[in-house]
């Protein structure tokens, strides 16, 4: 038995042999008798199975892998008997007792591309992470179905009518019906530019075309939307302590962003809205500064247990309606500013949104 090889991958370009127990993923190395000289703690992780219960075995021993069929993989792949111009198996799932994981395989030959198997390199993998990938894409794809479903159907349904029938109605009808159209398009819209943000925002291939914003213009702008769809002026309250700094920012990101949070603390909270902004240091850098905004309510606000939760896709608390994606995305658009953002509860009980972003004004615009 062979255990201090299980922890040394040889030399690392002069800084000494490369621990196996640093590596992330599962790592089982078998020398050319088959015999396992390797056995990571990430492959122990893995398997269940000891470091000192797999050195010193054969690999088919150590590691009783089998398909999806039942056939025991080793005895499929024969890698130490099978075709010399092998060179990799490429990653699949396997069984091991019933469980689940990602295996790929490389052969070492001794002498050349022909040679004899000198060692036999197995890499494993948890299917758990792919398996949670999976399921967001699967209620990702669920949450857009049941989301167009809606508006799709009307505007098929208001459309096909007025073609059939546009002479029966007057034109209050129609209006009313175009109106309702044009809200569910927009409603379509929306949905679709929410999905390419997140798409964009996980692969980080999210562009910020930066511009200088008035952030107190900003948000002004969103209440008077807000107050033209019908909502008082009395129910939002703007508290601007001093002067804020010009900042430096796409601002069609920070009209989602402050447009996500209004809307969420007008449809989910209750009474008074508070939007607070403030000029802060950011770090300890000199000359590094921001702008933080607050947008609280008086509403029920957000328990305790939920709070970590609130960022995550498809959060909707207790409530019901819209797609849960809404804050995720303002998460993203924020760090992608470099700023920071999170939740607690309001002195009035209600929830109350932080967010701070750099003003990142280049030195010529200064």
């Amino acid at each position: 038995m062979v255990c201090p090889a299980r922890n040394s991958l040889g030399p690392e370009t002069g800084r000494g042999p490369m621990d196996a127990d640093m590596l992330p993923d599962g790592l089982v190395v078998a020398d050319e008798n088959g015999t396992v000289v390797t056995f990571n703690t990430a492959a122990a992780r893995i398997t269940g199975t000891r470091p000192e219960d797999a050195l010193g075995k054969h690999i088919a021993d150590a590691l009783p892998l089998e398909d999806m069929e039942g056939r025991r993989w080793w005895v499929c792949t024969d890698p130490y008997g099978g075709l010399s111009t092998r060179t990799r198996q490429p990653e699949r799932n396997l069984l091991l007792a019933g469980r689940e994981i990602l295996v790929t395989a490389s052969y070492v030959r001794a002498d050349g591309p022909r040679g004899p198997l000198s060692k036999l390199v197995v890499s494993l993998r948890c299917t758990d992470a792919r398996r949670r990938i999976e399921r967001g894409h699967s209620d990702l794809i669920a949450t857009v179905a049941h989301e167009l479903r809606s508006p799709l159907t009307s505007v098929k349904g208001f459309t096909a009518t007025l073609l059939a029938k546009w002479e029966r109605f007057t034109d209050e009808q129609k209006r009313l019906m175009l109106e309702t159209v044009d809200a569910d398009a927009d409603r379509v819209t929306r949905l679709i530019t929410e999905l390419l943000d997140i798409s964009r925002i996980d692969a980080g291939r999210l562009q910020l075309n930066r511009q200088v914003v008035d952030m107190e213009e900003a948000v002004h702008r969103h209440l008077r939307a807000l107050e033209c769809n019908g909502l008082p002026d009395e129910r939002f309250v703007v508290v601007v302590d001093g002067p804020l700094p010009r900042m430096w920012l796409d601002a069609d990101k920070l009209d989602q962003i402050l447009g996500n949070l209004l809307e969420n603390a007008v449809r989910h909270g209750a009474g008074t809205v508070t939007i607070e902004m403030r000029a802060v240091s950011i770090g300890s850098a000199p000359g590094a500064y921001g702008t933080e905004i607050t947008v609280s309510d008086e509403g029920p606000g957000i328990p305790d247990e939920l709070l970590e939760r609130v960022f995550t896709r498809f959060w909707r608390g207790n409530r019901r309606g819209g797609t849960g994606l809404g804050l995720y995305i303002v998460k993203g658009l924020v760090q992608a500013h470099a700023g920071t953002i999170g939740v607690d509860r309001a002195e009035c009980g209600g929830a109350r949104f932080r967010f701070t972003l750099p003003a990142a004004m280049p030195d010529v615009l200064m």
